[in-house]
This record gives C-alpha cells, sequence and structure tokens, in this order.
C-alpha cells in the first residue's frame, strides 16, 4: 500500500511538473524554440553582456534524476551587479533579500524552453514606501536590463 501511495504522489508531481509557466502579474514569461541547455547558455551570456554576473544557480533535476526520479528541466539563475546590490543596501537592508533577481529556465513538453522571472520593480516593490523613490528609480534600470537580457537570451 505504501509503494502505491508512493508511486501516485511521484506521478502527480511528474504531472504538476510538466506544466508551463502562465503569464502572470509582474512577470515576464518568454516561451522559446531553444532548448532547455540552449536557453540556459543564453541567459549566462546575456547577462555578462549586460554586465550582470551570474551569482546562483539551483534546481532540482539535477537531484531528482539522482533519486530515480524524471522531470522537466527547471533552473533558476540568479543574475546581479554588485554595483547594485550596494546601492539597494544602502537605501533598505530589507529589501536586499530580493538580490539577486532570479530567472527561472523551464523545459516544456515539446523540448522547447520558457524564460520566466518576476520584473526587478515588482521584487522590490514592497520595499519602495521605506526606500524611497531612489529604489523606484533603480528597480526600472534594473527592468530595462532584465528585458535587454530576456530579449537576448530569447531571440
Amino acid at each position: 500500500m505504501r509503494r502505491l501511495l508512493t508511486a501516485l504522489i511521484l506521478v502527480s508531481f511528474a504531472s504538476m511538473a510538466q506544466a508551463e509557466m502562465a503569464p502572470r502579474d509582474g512577470w515576464s514569461v518568454v516561451p522559446t524554440a531553444k532548448s532547455y541547455d540552449e536557453l540556459i547558455d543564453a541567459v549566462k551570456t546575456a547577462a555578462k553582456s549586460n554586465k550582470m554576473g551570474v551569482v546562483t544557480q539551483a534546481g532540482p533535476t539535477g537531484a531528482a534524476k539522482n533519486r530515480g526520479i524524471t522531470i522537466p528541466g527547471n533552473r533558476v539563475i540568479g543574475l546581479f551587479n554588485n554595483v547594485y546590490a550596494v546601492n539597494v543596501l544602502a537605501l533598505s537592508t530589507a529589501a536586499m533579500i530580493e538580490a539577486p533577481i532570479r530567472m527561472y529556465v523551464t523545459e516544456n513538453k515539446d523540448g522547447s524552453a520558457t524564460l520566466s522571472y518576476k520584473l526587478p520593480s515588482t521584487a522590490f516593490g514592497p520595499y519602495m514606501d521605506e526606500a524611497g523613490p531612489e529604489l523606484a528609480r533603480m528597480a526600472s534600470e534594473l527592468d530595462t536590463i532584465f528585458a535587454t537580457i530576456s530579449a537576448e537570451a530569447t531571440q
């Protein structure tokens, strides 16, 4: 009985993981024709060309595979720049919890991949009252930079 329950849970998780990213408020969601690996490489290249460093990477795909579970490719890539980090920190210690800004690469059922990310202005939104208009200005700059990274990575 326990094995049957475990199998049902794993099938449920696998089918949930197959759901493709849907548009949502405050996010950019861009389906592409690129493969999962191609899109990861393109994000890293575009980040570098826009003076953003790849400061974190995480995803459950490899660890799940090591456990005998197959799920679609899934990688979160944290991007930021120390100049912005220092400037955000000077305005709001709490706002730094949002850095790095994360770009999310997900593999679709057809083998293509989608690039999604929460807009920096959305991520930093809860701290605007505390930090003032300078944080809003920086978040707007970051919105532009991340839109450029997304456009370069997904073309």
